[in-house]
Formats: C-alpha cells, structure tokens, sequence
C-alpha cells in the first residue's frame, strides 16, 4: 500500500517560491492501477519521482509498504527501491552495450539472485521476446525496446511498478500493445502500478484515475475493481459495490483503506466510472500474445 500525508514542494526561483505539489493526502492500496493525468506543469511527474524516492518533498510523509521513504538516507533509499520498485521509462533507458537478456539480468545482478539468466530468458519469453535475448537495442525496434524495459522491470518482483508516460514514444497500435502487456502483467503478478501519461484513452484501462492541476488532485475517479485481482487474492482492492465511490461526496478522495474515501484538501471532484464505459485501447487493440505468464 502507498499512503501519502500531507505531501507537499516547493521549490525557489528568481526570489520567489513556487508551489509543484499542493498538500496531498492519498492512499493507493495494495495492487491497484492508478493512472496519473493532468496538463505539462501540473505536478505527474514531480509526484512520481517522490514515490520514487528520487526527490525529497518539501513537507509531509510517504509510506509504502510499511516503511517510511521521507525518513530514510539515500543509501537506504537505494536498497528500498531494489527490493520494493520496478520502473518503466519513456524513452527505455536500456543499456545499449547489453543484450536485451543482460539488460533484463542486471537488477537481478545486482541483488545478487541465484539464477539470473534463467529468470531473465522466462521473463523475455513471459513479454514474447524469448527468441530476441540476444539482440542488442539498436536492433530492436520501439515496442520491442519497451518490453525488453517491462521484462526489466518484473525482475526482482516489485511490489510497485512506476511506469513514466511507457507509450509516449510509440505510435498508437504498438502503444495499445504496451499497455496490454502492463495491464495483463499487473493482473498476474498483483503489482500496484501507478503510471503517468497525457492519454484519456489509456488512462481509461486503470482501476483508478487522478487528475492533477497546478500541484493539485482536482478529481479522483475509481472504477470499478478489477475482479480477476481480488478474486486470485493479489489485492487489497475493496469489492466493486464497496469501490464505486458516490459522486455526491465532493472533498473527499477515492478508495483508502477497505474502500473509505480519503479527505483531499483541495476538494477534489470524486467520480464513479460507469460500468459500462469505454474500455479504452484495451477494448480495441489485438492481445499481446505471451506464452506463459509473468515467472
């Protein structure tokens, strides 16, 4: 589970003070997908890097998993995010001088797993790469680059995956494919997965929507629980009568702890997908075929 309290930063320029992140309190449970929304200069990707632990917030508190990250030291930060987050990048960030199975070893390498090469061909052939192991990235193309990344990414089984605008560099039929392999990887191994993206279209294939504007959460809309993740016991997730939060609560923030909404002090908007909404690309786009499951 992720809980932020009172969250906030700040940052000073040219002799003022300028707010990125208004005080946010937020719970994401255990195995939810969150996307992230909102205009360039909202705050996405400033909170994302906070999850992270890759920046210090100006006030407040972010657990995961039970551990406090703005208490910890940066040698301490390292060690929680090799055991606790998997990332997955816009632009890949694969070493180019690594085949793709090296690449996909490296985090496995330097957690010092038994192992390694054997859990990084099944997690190649999990992403339907098993025969490309041994390319480099240069000879791989854009979609390819992104699941070798995601295969990366589910090495050392993270309990979160962050994943920073994954399709924004693919067109959108590969995109659609990118995110079909999240969403299914998600299901199988009952990740949280909070990612940020611009696209309504793939927002829509997430449990759980937030719209951020000016630094602020300004809606908060949760659909309805995936029923494949609660029903194999991977969440936390309340069930879909218990997650459907009313729209008649403004000021309050979807889903906490057992489905009880959480207070936003901006006043967010609270809304309840419809059930019979768009599926997004999900709905459209041709299944990645994997041959087995995430290892």
């Amino acid at each position: 589970m992720i809980e932020l309290k009172h969250l906030t930063k700040r940052a000073s320029t040219g002799g003022r003070e300028l707010v990125i992140l208004q005080p946010l309190d937020l719970v994401i449970p255990r195995g939810q997908f969150v996307a992230i929304m909102g205009p360039s200069g909202s705050g996405k990707s400033t909170l994302l890097g906070l999850l992270a632990g890759l920046d210090s917030p100006s006030g407040g508190e972010i657990w995961m998993n039970g551990e406090q990250l703005t208490r910890m030291n940066e040698d301490e930060l390292a060690r929680f995010r090799g055991r606790t987050l998997g990332f997955v990048f816009q632009s890949f960030q694969l070493i180019p001088t690594l085949t793709a199975q090296e690449n996909v070893q490296v985090p496995l390498e330097i957690q010092g797993a038994s192992g390694a090469a054997r859990r990084a061909r099944e997690l190649l052939e999990s992403v339907g790469l098993g025969e490309r192991g041994h390319h480099y990235p240069a000879q791989l193309s854009g979609g390819e680059q992104q699941r070798v990344a995601i295969a990366r990414a589910f090495a050392c089984r993270p309990p979160v995956l962050l994943a920073d605008e994954p399709t924004g560099n693919l067109d959108s039929k590969t995109g659609a494919l990118i995110l079909d392999l999240l969403t299914a990887l998600h299901r199988d191994s009952g990740t949280t997965l909070v990612l940020v993206t611009h696209d309504e279209a793939i927002a829509r294939a997430a449990q759980r929507i937030l719209h951020l504007k000016d630094g602020a959460v300004v809606a908060d809309t949760l659909a309805v629980a995936d029923t494949a993740a609660r029903a194999d016991g991977h969440s936390d997730i309340p069930s879909a009568a218990a997650s459907v939060v009313s729209a008649s609560a403004p000021g309050r923030s979807a889903a906490g702890r057992g489905g009880e909404p959480n207070a936003h002090p901006g006043g967010a908007a609270v809304q309840a997908a419809s059930p019979g909404a768009s599926p997004g690309v999900l709905g459209a786009a041709t299944p990645l075929k994997r041959e087995r499951p995430i290892p």
